[in-house]
C-alpha cells in the first residue's frame, strides 16, 4: 500500500500530476468497489483511505483555482 499524500505533499505536486493521481485513485476505487460486490475485501477500509485522499487532491486543485475562497471558508 503506498503512503498517503499530506495536503503539504500534494501542494508541491503540479496540477497535471494531481489530477493524473485522482484518475488512478479513482480507478482503483471503482475496480475495489466492483470486486467488493462479487467477493469479500481483503483491506475494506481502504475504500475509506481512497475517497479521502481523492478529496484531498481535490481540495488542493479548488484553492488554486478560488484561492479567496480557500480564505474565507477556513473559518479563521
Amino acid at each position: 500500500m503506498a503512503k498517503q499524500l499530506q495536503a503539504d505533499d500534494i501542494r508541491e505536486m503540479q496540477d497535471a500530476d494531481i489530477r493524473t493521481r485522482i484518475t488512478e485513485l479513482e480507478e482503483e476505487r471503482f475496480r475495489l468497489r466492483f470486486r467488493g460486490a462479487t467477493q469479500p475485501l481483503e483491506d475494506p477500509l481502504r475504500l475509506r483511505v481512497l475517497r479521502k485522499e481523492i478529496a484531498r487532491l481535490n481540495t488542493v486543485l479548488r484553492e488554486r483555482t478560488h484561492p479567496a475562497r480557500a480564505l474565507t471558508s477556513s473559518g479563521k
